[in-house]
């Protein structure tokens, strides 16, 4: 049986797809990184804040609420059969700008959830429902299921383009280039899951895009938001806009508590295979002690998926990445986010990390599931440290009005 025959009959049996992926990274078949480190975005892209939801090769990072046969073929997530259902992402987003390509034939019924739960059960009231449907629809290609009709899009059979822009009430859809909807939100959902839709008739989807909105810059010429122990050897400096971070062991820890958030930054590393962190939901105060999202970018026997100490963007301890993509000595894009009990993670636009934690509470994240908010540290780890820091920026996410479904 080849790798995407097995996707598919690991999905339709209700095998998670993390699960799936450990199967394939343990076997002779595994995702390779020549697969997976090719699917980061070009820089500017990276620059801007966008990462990528679909890695063209594997569904890491998506959870199907039925049974269809989404499969992975050609760089795209394609269905035809089994029962109508959504395949949701496993991150919930507030605000922020989706971008993807579909391709369907005229007769087929699909669409694109936003703020979804789930497994929604009313897009008038619980989701936004962008629609990929026929003429004679009552809600046709480019409307928001229940809520405000476009009838302007036509069809044909090469791929189309869609661009949604949610921020707080308002949502702005574009199609092909052209803005084909404009609306207000009454129900003000707050966060929730992306879900591509099957219905009816065969749908296909490719390069799916977010870019998170409303990041705040906790970097400052004077570093007023930060805090820092007067002993410690570790030396935390702004220049120009970039923190560097030299000598160690040493923290820098934020003065406001975060909770769920998104967690935005760049990092460059001055030598080979140099160990920090950034530190989340940490006890304020106290040495270290939070959730550690690595940062270390060594890798054993030439292969990516054999991360050293977790690998970038790995929780250490908890789950490593699932490949190192940045190198050491470039400038590297992460992008951090938590929410719940549910961690995940992009490395140049790459999700690596896809993570629930299930132990049993604890105040001390180290020890069991913390979701009191704490602060935000970086580390420097000991006297080989040398990095920076750039573009650091952060926001809490907006609450969940109608609560979805636990991960």
């Amino acid at each position: 049986m080849n790798r995407r025959c097995l996707h598919v009959h690991l999905i339709q049996h209700g095998i998670a797809c993390g699960a799936l992926l450990l199967l394939l990274v343990a076997g002779a078949s595994r995702v390779s990184a020549a697969d997976l480190t090719w699917k980061t975005l070009p820089a500017d892209e990276l620059a801007e804040g966008w990462i990528s939801l679909f890695d063209g090769e594997t569904l890491f990072g998506w959870r199907p609420n039925e049974t269809a046969n989404w499969r992975v073929a050609d760089g795209t997530i394609t269905v035809d059969s089994g029962k109508a259902c959504l395949l949701c992402t496993t991150t919930q987003f507030d605000d922020y700008v989706l971008r993807l390509e579909f391709r369907s034939p005229e007769q087929t019924n699909s669409g694109v959830f936003l703020r979804t739960p789930p497994s929604p059960k009313d897009p008038a009231a619980d989701c936004l429902e962008w629609n990929i449907a026929p003429a004679d629809n009552p809600f046709p290609t480019g409307s928001l299921v229940k809520r405000k009709k476009y009838s302007g899009a036509g069809h044909h059979d090469d791929w189309r383009n869609l661009e949604a822009t949610l921020q707080g009430t308002h949502v702005s859809i574009k199609l092909d280039g052209e803005t084909v909807l404009e609306y207000n939100d009454p129900t003000a959902l707050g966060r929730g899951f992306i879900g591509l839709q099957y219905n009816s008739g065969e749908v296909a989807f490719r390069n799916i895009r977010l870019k998170p909105l409303g990041l705040k810059p906790l970097l400052d010429a004077e570093l007023k938001n930060w805090t820092a122990p007067d002993d410690q050897a570790g030396k935390f400096e702004m220049n120009e806009g970039e923190l560097h971070v030299q000598n160690g062991p040493g923290q820098l820890e934020t003065r406001d508590l975060y909770g769920n958030f998104f967690l935005q930054l760049a990092f460059k590393t001055h030598a080979e295979h140099l160990n920090s962190g950034l530190f989340f939901r940490c006890i304020p105060g106290d040495k270290m002690m939070g959730y550690e999202s690595q940062i270390h970018q060594g890798y054993k026997d030439g292969d990516r998926t054999q991360p050293v100490d977790c690998g970038t963007g790995g929780v250490f301890r908890r789950v490593n990445a699932r490949t190192v993509v940045g190198n050491d000595q470039e400038w590297v894009y992460k992008t951090l986010i938590v929410d719940g009990p549910h961690v995940a993670t992009w490395v140049n636009g790459l999700q690596v990390t896809d993570w629930v934690d299930r132990r049993p509470a604890d105040e001390n994240p180290r020890k069991g599931l913390r979701l009191a908010p704490g602060s935000v540290m970086l580390q420097a780890h000991d006297p080989t440290t040398d990095l920076s820091f750039r573009d650091l920026q952060v926001r809490e996410s907006a609450a969940r009005r109608l609560a979805p479904a636990k991960p």
